[in-house]
């Protein structure tokens, strides 16, 4: 019947708008934030932890990428998990999943009111409101609008770190700032194992094309390609910033800075595209943001329809094809964790669940037969050791916190699920 509402979601999207997605929820989301806790715990020993994050983020994305060339519909590694190994480990990754993006979806709107409003924190946590509401709002009129605007955002963050990158140079008076290895190794490698943990929270949209699997155009060929593309560059631009801004301002002046790579700028004595930088973080983080929203309100649409989540995030708008009850109760959830929460803090909180989803999914391909694979399993347990690693070595406030979060998840899991078995027997 013409009348009935659509169930699933319609593929409009290509290589390009899969790979500059990727691009718009990983600049965004460590470039302009992910340095400046970094250092406060490694120094330049951040450089090390950097190296580290990218070869488990590049594991995981070879994971994934294999996993959604099988599996090419919404839902990332919570429908990977469920697949190969069982509907307890696809919820574990899924709730990891939705609660740590939420998270990082916080993270993304504070970081943006920190470079687009000077004021008072109040003012700044208002405007990181309006900035969510909008932007929601925008991916409720469809996923090729969000990949025309994540376009143009992922342009401008180009165009600004490449202004961060020269003007740090022609301000930075030589490599001292750096030291030797026995700088870069001086907090110890539980210190960088840490920073390369919170540092792969600047990593973490690499996959995020495999949430959308349901939207993409041959998602046999263009997933794999995708992933591994956005991957690749994002490396490449992290330690070009990273070398140039410790070169910049040092490890101690990151350390204390809410905008790290303004202050480095500030250090350079550049201080005239100080406006060009704030107006770069502004739009970077927005288009993290705009991505974020995209990928948990597919991975919401997928635990709804299994009941993993309540089934009124199941529904797909019948005019727009996006999941907008999903994505009207993740606005609200980020607009009431911005009012609260710490950027920090969030951070590391955000790391924990993305690191153990990433760890299903690097089991997940691991059991995947030889007829499907496209990299050797030694990938795969190289990623799931490195996950796990990553995630013991996190602030011990945020390995709490976030243990806390994956015991509310399976208690409440499991207690639906035994109400669910006492209705069906007395029915």
């Amino acid at each position: 019947m013409s009348g009935t509402p659509p169930t699933g979601l319609a593929r409009r999207l290509g290589l390009g708008d899969a790979v500059v997605i990727g691009l718009g929820s990983m600049l965004g989301a460590g470039v302009f934030s992910a340095f400046g806790p970094a250092a406060a715990v490694a120094g330049t020993g951040l450089l090390l932890g950097l190296v580290i994050a990218a070869v488990v983020a590049y594991c995981n994305a070879a994971a994934s990428a294999q996993l959604a060339a099988t599996y090419p519909t919404s839902g990332g590694t919570y429908v990977y998990g469920r697949e190969r190994l069982g509907p307890w480990w696809g919820f574990v990754a899924g709730w990891g999943f939705v609660v740590g993006k939420t998270a990082s979806c916080a993270a993304m709107a504070l970081t943006f009111a920190s470079y687009a409003v000077p004021g008072p924190w109040w003012l700044q946590r208002c405007v990181a409101v309006v900035g969510v509401l909008a932007l929601a709002a925008l991916n409720y009129r469809g996923i090729t609008r969000t990949a025309q605007l994540t376009r143009i955002l992922v342009t401008c963050t180009f165009v600004t770190l490449a202004v961060v990158v020269v003007a740090t140079l022609l301000g930075a008076g030589g490599t001292d700032r750096l030291g030797g290895w026995e700088s870069l190794v001086g907090s110890g490698w539980y210190a960088i194992l840490q920073a390369a943990g919170l540092l792969f929270f600047a990593f973490a949209g690499y996959a995020r094309v495999a949430t959308l699997g349901e939207e993409v155009r041959d998602p046999a060929r263009t997933i794999p390609r995708a992933i591994p593309l956005a991957l690749g560059i994002t490396v490449t631009v992290y330690l070009v910033v990273a070398v140039s801004v410790l070169l910049a301002a040092g490890p101690e002046r990151l350390a204390e800075a809410a905008a790290p790579l303004q202050a480095a700028v500030g250090s350079a004595g550049a201080d005239a595209v100080a406006p060009v930088v704030r107006i770069g973080g502004t739009l970077a983080s927005l288009g993290a943001l705009l991505a974020l929203i995209a990928g948990i309100g597919r991975t919401g649409l997928a635990m709804a329809r299994n009941r993993d989540l309540p089934g009124w995030l199941a529904a797909v708008h019948p005019r727009y094809q996006v999941p907008h009850h999903a994505e009207l109760a993740l606005a609200v959830v980020v607009s009431l964790l911005v009012l609260t929460t710490d950027l920090r803090g969030v951070i590391g909180f955000s790391s924990f669940g993305v690191l153990v989803y990433y760890a299903v999914a690097n089991v997940s391909a691991f059991t995947q037969p030889a007829a499907r694979r496209r990299w050797p399993r030694a990938l795969n347990v190289l990623g799931a050791l490195g996950c796990l690693t990553l995630v013991g070595t996190l602030p011990p406030a945020s390995v709490l916190a976030g243990l806390g979060m994956f015991a509310v998840g399976v208690l409440g899991r499991a207690a639906v699920l035994r109400r669910r078995g006492h209705t069906s027997a007395r029915t």
